[in-house]
């Protein structure tokens, strides 16, 4: 059954609680912005399989972000899992090896050179939303170190493939003018 009639009051409960807590908490709020953040690079991940990859695995890139993600989800709503600094240390090699690939890595650009960078450039703004909100649930469930310092990198590998997905579509990115 997809539903339980045990929300309708407003509340709801998580592993590891014996009560239930009220659906508008911080930790609500983090763990359906994960889940919103997830679905969207579920739309970046089917539409880098559509248009296809040279060289670097978008799709993979994608799919391993998607994975850690419910391990977040899981840490917060109170499972013993967490991301450790391993976790990191892939997002940081996944980002410098993709800094090596593209041009002007480090410049400010306007989103839309191709669908897939622009649905990227969603996902990191909405990442740095996820980020912000796990971070305010923490006064009700402690965050790892290692989670902390993978949501703070998260926005930077999405920066790093939307720029990725412009060049492999053969699209030259524009700068703001200021």
């Amino acid at each position: 059954m997809l539903f339980t009639r045990k929300g309708d009051d407003g509340t709801s409960r998580l592993f590891g609680r014996s009560g239930r807590i009220p659906k508008n908490s911080p930790l609500f709020e983090a763990l359906g912005t994960l889940d919103e953040l997830n679905s969207l690079l579920g739309v970046c991940y089917a539409k880098a399989r559509a248009v296809g990859e040279i060289g670097f695995s978008i799709t993979s890139a994608i799919r391993g972000v998607q994975q850690d993600l419910f391990i977040v989800q899981a840490e917060l709503a109170g499972a013993p899992k967490t991301l450790t600094q391993s976790h990191v240390d892939t997002l940081e090699h996944s980002i410098g090896e993709i800094e090596t690939l593209i041009q002007n890595p480090h410049a400010f650009v306007i989103s839309g050179a191709t669908e897939l960078s622009a649905l990227l450039d969603v996902a990191r703004s909405v990442s740095r939303r996820t980020e912000r909100r796990v971070l305010m649930a923490q006064d009700i469930r402690k965050v790892s170190d290692g989670t902390r310092k993978y949501l703070n990198r998260l926005s930077s590998i999405l920066y790093a493939l939307a720029r990725l997905a412009a060049q492999q579509g053969s699209v030259e990115e524009e700068n703001p003018s200021y």
